[in-house]
């Protein structure tokens, strides 16, 4: 009975006795503590927007015929210059025929003229012929190159009608759906008909709208430029891409109804993988913190002040401290723009079992 006791007494005398180094009460509740994070960081903004492409261009037929072949398949990617369609091509061809019989039948009659012509010039000087039949062998040679030249601009023409019967990519890109089936008839030599289109999304533009607000503060700030930025965009069901954006258009004016600037962005698409027409949701940076001070998201209390820290002082003791918040920053820390400084240390674990002057044992996070 007397060990009992003896080793009771001890035990009490060792618990004072860390109780007085640590300055904390043996039963003090342990907690875990961390020290706010000090380190550059990039406030952004989230803006609804979408995506366009470089250009649309519609794909059309410009000679009549039937459309005998499609080189293609629907939303496939092609380069410029496939062929796209085939238009039957045998009248045209026979249009260049003639055509080209035309020219030589011009350049023989030429060559003749010029020979008489060059004859007359030799005969004139014997008093063979009159002045008048050597002016009229120089209008025949001056007939016969007009002849010429009208002949080769119908051959150019027939074997330009020819070629558009041959539809072909006018540059890279994706191809909608066809307008007319192979074995359609279409009438385009006088007005063009379109076939199908084409997305050229090689390079795509994400468009967005800022407040002004915001780009008087980069004003302000001398960050006026916004050349390059790293846009985040988020398309679909939260899958997030990267890309190095260069921001080529700023609205020149602010739309007075919504109080904002349109904003265009370029991107490189050459994976296709961006489709035109789609919503996406812009984040874009837009001030630089030298030494922003970043806290645990989850260890933030609000109450009807607002938002507030438990942090643990000298004396081991918890203070409710209201703070003033900013921007969320990696998903899981939260900007701290006044109430703390960093050697503060906070409660991020147990917040429900602590309260204002409470004496706690703080453990400090190793993670």
């Amino acid at each position: 009975m007397k060990r009992i006791l003896f080793a009771v007494a001890l035990l009490s005398v060792t618990a004072c006795h860390k109780e007085k180094e640590n300055g904390t009460p043996a039963t003090a509740l342990p907690v875990t503590v961390s020290l706010p994070i000090v380190r550059e960081i990039t406030l952004t903004r989230d803006y609804p927007g979408y995506l366009a492409a470089d250009a649309t261009i519609p794909v059309v037929g410009r000679v009549n015929g039937t459309i005998t072949k499609r080189g293609f398949t629907a939303g496939q990617r092609v380069k410029k210059g496939d062929i796209l369609f085939v238009i039957e091509p045998t009248l045209y061809k026979n249009a260049v025929e003639q055509a080209t019989a035309s020219v030589k039948t011009a350049q023989a009659e030429l060559e003749y003229a010029k020979s008489n012509y060059e004859r007359m010039k030799v005969a004139i000087g014997r008093n063979a012929v009159s002045q008048i039949e050597l002016l009229q062998a120089k209008s025949r040679v001056e007939s016969c190159e007009a002849a010429l030249e009208n002949a080769k601009a119908a051959l150019s023409t027939a074997k330009t009608k020819l070629d558009y019967c041959y539809v072909k990519a006018p540059a890279d890109g994706a191809v909608s759906l066809e307008n007319y089936p192979v074995g359609a008839y279409v009438s385009g030599e006088m007005s063009p008909v379109e076939l199908c289109k084409l997305y050229k999304d090689d390079i795509m533009y994400a468009f967005f709208e800022i407040t002004d607000n915001q780009w008087l503060k980069k004003i302000r700030k001398g960050t006026e430029s916004m050349d390059q930025s790293d846009i985040t965009f988020t398309i679909g069901e939260g899958k997030e891409i990267t890309r190095k954006a260069k921001i080529d258009f700023l609205s020149p004016a602010v739309e007075l109804s919504t109080g904002t600037l349109k904003v265009r962005a370029e991107l490189d698409n050459k994976d296709g993988m961006l489709k035109p027409g789609s919503y996406i949701t812009v984040t874009m940076p837009y001030e630089e913190i030298k030494d922003g001070m970043l806290v645990l998201d989850a260890s933030i209390g609000t109450d009807q002040l607002g938002k507030y820290l438990y942090v643990v002082n000298d004396s081991n003791k918890v203070e409710y401290r209201r703070i003033d918040v900013g921007t969320l920053v990696d998903d899981t820390l939260r900007l701290v723009t006044d109430g703390i400084a960093p050697n503060d240390r906070y409660v991020t674990e147990a917040l429900l079992k602590v309260r204002n002057g409470m004496p706690v044992n703080p453990i400090m996070d190793k993670k």
